[in-house]
């Protein structure tokens, strides 16, 4: 497995190594050793998976707060996404900033997220399926999200008209939200 760094400090693209032959291919995903050997020690607790029928359906930016805050390992099995991290540690040198990287079933790209960060994706085709490993369990009363349009966020989501959820379309602000990360 690589680990190459983004503009976040602790958020990680994560290459695996294919195994590939005439019949296909093998890949690891998940080894507790492996990921301790690249300075990720999580004990995941909760596979999630979703599945988006159109393109240009945004689901995000979600998070838990503290303490139920989670660290997520997340990756595309069917399609392609642009997923968004987004920093929402209070007082972080990059508080408010976010990057993006193109997940697809074809590059097998994963982006592990620490807690104190948002998520979110907008998908790029129909038909995508996406893989959440948290290590934390969802608790719905600490379940938070803010606007994907955030203007102190102003993450550049490439759709004038998004899919969105109810719930999606209700997140506050930033500013309005009661998320408690401090760096």
């Amino acid at each position: 497995m690589k680990k190459i760094e983004t503009a976040l400090p602790g958020v990680l693209i994560l290459e695996p190594q294919i195994f590939s032959d005439h019949r296909g291919y093998f890949m690891e995903t998940w080894s507790t050793a492996n990921f301790a050997n690249l300075g990720i020690n999580v004990g995941f607790v909760q596979d999630n998976q979703s599945f988006t029928v159109k393109r240009g359906t945004i689901r995000g930016i979600h998070f838990q707060i503290d303490p139920m805050a989670q660290a997520k390992l997340v990756r595309v099995i069917r399609g392609a996404v642009m997923d968004v991290v987004v920093d929402l540690r209070k007082g972080s040198p990059t508080y408010r900033k976010w990057i993006s990287v193109k997940l697809t079933a074809d590059n097998k790209l994963q982006l592990f997220i620490p807690k104190g960060f948002g998520h979110g994706f907008i998908t790029l085709t129909d038909n995508v399926d996406f893989i959440y490993r948290c290590d934390n369990l969802y608790v719905k009363e600490f379940d938070r999200g803010v606007r994907y349009d955030d203007p102190t966020i102003n993450i550049k989501w490439g759709v004038n008209n998004p899919i969105l959820s109810e719930k999606d379309i209700k997140s506050p602000w930033l500013n309005d939200s009661d998320c408690n990360f401090i760096y």
